[in-house]
């Protein structure tokens, strides 16, 4: 599997020599998911922090009644995590699905922490992405409670075509938090 994506993602974010990068880039592990192939289950612990090289992934929970509740997808580009388990190394609340065939980088905790110390600037490089992570949750979090249904759904699909094109309606209402039958007069009204 290539590594130019992770590469230029962090080229991106901080200043690291060929030879740096490439340690880097040694202490990820390439995984394949098939379509609806689980890459973390609710109840595992979370032992990777990973790198969507392709594909894309929807993170949820499943409640007591069994509805999925998505907190967040990631693409192409994007980080994939279950921070809380992961730092901790407790069963995670977490789902992560691929949503189509999908390729991911991995990286284990402990491997994470080798890196932090052979190379300090590495853990400016989580930093900044631990931050952009922080930013994305609250706006989203903002949006919640400010915005309607209805604008929260434009501001999706406007914002996230790629993502927004492989997913089904009820994936959708779940990641904006209403119902599907919702969804579908929202859609039905724009018509």
């Amino acid at each position: 599997m290539s590594f130019d994506l992770l590469k230029q993602h962090i080229k991106n974010n901080v200043k690291l020599s060929t030879s740096e990068l490439e340690i880097v880039c040694n202490h990820f592990k390439s995984r394949s998911l098939k379509k609806k192939e689980f890459l973390l289950t609710q109840g595992s612990i979370c032992r990777f922090e990973g790198f969507v090289t392709e594909g894309c992934f929807r993170v949820f929970t499943l409640d007591k009644k069994g509805n999925e509740n998505t907190l967040y997808f990631a693409a192409k580009d994007w980080w994939l995590m279950d921070i809380d388990s992961f730092m901790h190394q407790t069963a995670s609340d977490l789902n992560m699905q691929a949503l189509e065939d999908s390729k991911v980088l991995l990286i284990n905790r402990q491997d994470k922490i080798a890196l932090y110390e052979s190379l300090p600037i590495v853990e400016k490089l989580f930093r900044i992405m631990f931050q952009k992570g922080l930013v994305s949750w609250q706006r989203r979090l903002v949006r919640n409670h400010c915005f309607t249904a209805k604008e929260r759904y434009f501001h999706f699909i406007q914002t996230y075509p790629d993502i927004a094109s492989k997913l089904t309606d009820k994936q959708i209402a779940g990641y904006l938090g209403i119902s599907h039958e919702f969804l579908s007069k929202i859609k039905k009204s724009q018509k």
